[in-house]
């Protein structure tokens, strides 16, 4: 079982999009794959059409009190540990709480003959439950805006890497994806240049398609759900098959 954890600090790279299509282009693929939803807002929950989540099926309970994992909810193929509102509290009751994060990296141990791939979908935050997330990695996705808040964000995400590594000397990013990327404009080739010369590896960037990703997140679906046909879903099948490959996922996505 490999454990990603796609994360970002500054919002609007497309983290919870991406966890949601490249997770269900994965089970498409025949993997077995568990959907971790860590953020509050959410979105990766409500953007698979998930609603009326009871606190008990969050991670709260894993990351306060040491719990099992909940039993998931199945969705599209998918298993999802859900979020809700209160994952927001539960920032604060971590810091008391001796081991807590190490406690999603625990119970995660517990399930490695269930599932192929775990998807973490970290807050966009440097707070208590990212740190969760990132130390229950065995490595880390990073989208990237390629627009001026996108390399806004390095510097922060550098920090914030080198203080995961303290907790996981071992954690490393697996790979860095470009987002929301127009090739039409000046001002994308070059941050998409600039990224290339500072960070390592980066995946080929995926066009700012917005009306498809938008469409399909309105109607509580992956995108290969929604448009199965379109340039958009090729688009996060070729990314996936990038992720796959970078983690030594021995499995074929057909683009």
């Amino acid at each position: 079982m490999i454990t990603l954890t796609l994360f970002n600090h500054a919002g609007g790279s497309g983290k919870s999009s991406l966890t949601r299509d490249i997770g269900y282009a994965l089970a498409q693929a025949g993997q077995r794959v568990l959907l971790i939803d860590l953020d509050a807002q959410a979105n990766l929950t409500d953007w698979l059409g998930v609603q009326n989540v009871q606190a008990e099926q969050t991670i709260a309970g894993v990351a306060v009190r040491g719990e099992d994992l909940p039993e998931p909810v199945e969705v599209f193929g998918l298993h999802l540990i859900p979020a809700d509102l209160g994952l927001a509290l539960i920032e604060g009751q971590m810091m008391g709480a001796v081991g807590a994060h190490l406690s999603l990296r625990q119970a995660l141990q517990n399930v490695t003959d269930r599932y192929d791939i775990v998807l973490i979908d970290s807050p966009p935050s440097l707070g208590q439950v990212a740190i969760l997330g990132a130390v229950a990695a065995d490595a880390m996705l990073v989208p990237v805006l390629t627009q001026q808040k996108g390399l806004n964000g390095l510097v922060g995400l550098t920090q914030a890497l080198a203080q995961y590594r303290r907790v996981r000397r071992d954690l490393t990013v697996a790979l860095y994806i470009p987002t929301k990327y127009d090739g039409r404009r000046t001002h994308d080739r070059e941050t998409l240049a600039f990224l290339r010369e500072s960070v390592s590896p980066v995946a080929q960037p995926i066009p700012d398609r917005g009306a498809a990703w938008h469409e399909a997140t309105a109607a509580g679906q992956p995108l290969g759900v929604y448009a199965p046909r379109s340039e958009a879903w090729r688009d996060v099948l070729k990314v996936t098959q990038e992720v796959a490959d970078a983690v030594g996922l021995n499995v074929q996505v057909n683009a």
